[in-house]
């Protein structure tokens, strides 16, 4: 595995970061946990030693998850760990947006009780809340850090410009955007304000909720949250199929599968220092990891870049 910085942080990460949304029911449906355990055990036997959560991800079910499986192994020590705050959280099970400082605190202090630890190494602002001001969440993150509970801090799906506007109150290590084949806007602004400034980049959904991965056929209906895109649907759907066929021998001259060609792609960018792999079983994770043992050509990234950006355009002008 190799490890790279995390923006101007301390922290030495591995290039595949565990990520934990699928342990959310409201998005995913109800995922087993012994095969998501395993696969927990696989990543840390071949070396990935950054995982990333959120409060959000089930309503702290994944972090009780992760709480348990990180106490009954005793591995804190060897995770880089990473969480998030955003959401507020009422009696009748809603939620609504709100960093307020207090908020944060409170926030805070439920993920690391979940989590069975003592620190945080980055805790993130999960979106940007309009109806608070950055340097309250900043005072906020600032406080968190004077106490030892938090090591360093990011966020998450932030546009360059709210990345400023929070880095002027807290030093802000790393933005964790959408980032993939099909999903490409960040490249824009927010991946060279990371690239001038040395701030760290972990893309989520590199395969693009598993579209990129090859594995649909024609008949695949979906029954969780992709049910509502539309690249999942119709001609559409099939369009984006038919360009995992045009990817198969550009993957198999390089000796990899599509979802290993698909990450290796987003690692391939010079902003990028960790991918975010969801992964529900050991299979899956032992499918990813060599996808983090070089980079790609010039000249494949851009052909794969091409390929699906055509078929992106098609695949839209037909919804």
């Amino acid at each position: 595995m190799n490890y790279v910085q995390l923006g101007k942080t301390d922290l030495m990460v591995s290039r595949i970061c565990f990520g934990c949304w699928q342990l959310s029911p409201r998005f995913w449906g109800d995922v087993p946990l012994k095969p998501w355990e395993a696969a927990l055990s696989v990543a840390l036997e071949r070396g990935v030693n950054f995982i990333d959560t959120a409060d959000a991800y089930g309503e702290g079910y994944a972090e009780e998850c992760l709480g348990n499986y990180m106490h009954a192994q005793g591995v804190r020590d060897r995770l880089v760990l990473a969480t998030k705050f955003y959401w507020h959280y009422t009696d009748d099970g809603g939620r609504y947006p709100d960093t307020a400082h207090d908020r944060v605190l409170q926030a805070c202090e439920a993920s690391l009780r979940r989590l069975r630890t003592d620190r945080i190494d980055l805790y993130q602002v999960h979106a940007f809340d309009p109806l608070t001001r950055p340097e309250e969440v900043g005072a906020a993150l600032r406080r968190l850090k004077q106490e030892g509970k938090v090591r360093w801090c990011g966020v998450s799906n932030l546009n360059a410009e709210q990345m400023r506007m929070y880095q002027a109150h807290v030093p802000i290590e790393c933005l964790q955007p959408l980032y993939n084949l099909i999903d490409r806007d960040v490249e824009c602004a927010e991946l060279p304000y990371c690239q001038a400034n040395r701030v760290g980049v972990i893309p989520y959904s590199p395969l693009h909720r598993g579209l990129l991965t090859g594995k649909y056929r024609p008949d695949t209906v979906f029954t969780d949250n992709r049910n509502e895109l539309p690249l999942y649907h119709g001609r559409a759907f099939q369009r984006m199929l038919a360009a995992m066929d045009e990817l198969r021998p550009v993957a198999a001259d390089l000796g990899l599968t599509l979802p290993q060609l698909a990450v290796r792609w987003v690692l391939t960018h010079p902003a990028v220092t960790a991918a975010i792999a969801g992964v529900k079983t050991r299979e899956h994770i032992e499918t990813i990891l060599p996808a983090a043992e070089a980079n790609l050509p010039a000249v494949v990234w851009h052909q794969v870049a091409g390929i699906i950006a055509n078929a992106k355009a098609e695949a839209l002008r037909l919804l």
